[in-house]
């Protein structure tokens, strides 16, 4: 028997601002909100289907340090160019990292400075 990731938490200030935002990118729902302000989106089959929800987690304060875990999203019905424009159209914007121009992604954050990625391959929806 295994596991299966479930749920990824990600911490901020303005979970409604966030939950827009990571709606939109992702064809999400919001699932369920908490007393604390806290939102969960998810698919619209809501949670336990394929993919895993994502928790806003209010904090008043960002966690110190830079997150060791991001997002990284790929294009279903259109090429990574459009899906980019789409994304910075939603207030996504481009972020250096360091990356030398050959990658085959473009690093962007999130409106609270959340970095993820848009790889190049176009997948399947679910």
């Amino acid at each position: 028997m295994a596991c299966r990731i479930s749920e990824l938490v990600l911490g901020c200030r303005d979970a409604e601002v966030l939950a827009r935002f990571w709606c939109e990118v992702l064809d999400f729902v919001v699932l369920d909100r908490e007393h604390d302000g806290s939102i969960e989106i998810g698919p619209r089959e809501g949670f336990g289907g394929a993919q895993p929800t994502l928790i806003l987690s209010v904090r008043d304060e960002p966690e110190p340090g830079k997150s060791r875990l991001h997002i990284d999203v790929n294009a279903t019905d259109r090429d990574q160019d459009a899906e980019l424009e789409r994304l910075l159209k939603l207030g996504a914007r481009p972020a250096d990292i360091g990356q030398t121009g050959e990658e085959p992604w473009h690093v962007l954050v999130d409106p609270e400075g959340n970095e993820f990625c848009l790889l190049k391959a176009r997948i399947p929806e679910l």
